[in-house]
């Protein structure tokens, strides 16, 4: 049924978006622009260029740089006690012998440090990062170019994602879709499956 499987990395294999949420949370206080949960939530799965751009159109006259550089110190720190897997990843991987792949809206050498903290790289033969394409999700061209690496067809991988922008990334570039939400609720609108776990997406999708 599937030749290949796409997976998105924070939110859905590693539990980075909480870590992400409280660092942020402090480091917006700290220089002067606290902000709120829900506006957090909604920079959720967007590449960084884009959410910049929506962060500095809600708060004018902000350090951005100086932020971000307090927070990136905060989240690393944090990293070093270790980065945990989102519920069912293991199981997953090992439950398959099909290739896989990870595709991100992080960085090339961040995307491949967490997948080295969190123990897991060894599981996938490619790492498609926001380095690597022209237009972030919610454009498929990070699904397209991961499936392509494969040498198969689109309609033949299957895509988890967490977030809506990823989601309809990967429905874009039309592969099937789970979406196992995170920290913010999802209508499903472009999931073939919408789950709550990983496992529970992998049975309702025909994978095992």
């Amino acid at each position: 049924m599937y030749d290949a499987l796409l997976f998105d990395l924070d939110g859905t294999l590693v539990d980075t978006e909480s870590i992400a949420l409280e660092t942020g949370l402090a480091a917006y206080a700290r220089h002067g622009h606290p902000v709120s949960r829900a506006f957090l939530e909604t920079l959720v799965g967007i590449d960084e260029p884009t959410a910049a751009r929506m962060i500095l159109d809600a708060l004018p006259g902000i350090d951005l740089a100086a932020v971000r550089q307090s927070q990136a110190a905060a989240f690393a720190l944090r990293l070093k006690t270790g980065l945990p897997l989102k519920p069912g990843v293991v199981e997953l991987l090992s439950a398959t012998g099909l290739t896989a792949a990870v595709v991100t809206s992080s960085h090339r050498e961040s995307a491949h440090q967490k997948l080295a903290i969190a123990g897991i790289a060894q599981h996938f033969a490619h790492v498609v990062t926001l380095d690597d394409v022209t237009a972030p999700k919610p454009a498929p061209d990070a699904y397209l170019l991961a499936a392509s690496l494969f040498g198969v067809a689109p309609g033949r991988c299957l895509a988890f994602e967490d977030s809506e922008t990823g989601a309809e990334a990967a429905r874009s570039a039309g592969c099937v879709v789970v979406q196992v939400p995170d920290m913010v609720a999802s209508t499903g609108r472009f999931a073939h499956h919408l789950a709550p776990d990983l496992m529970t997406g992998a049975r309702l999708a025909g994978l095992i």
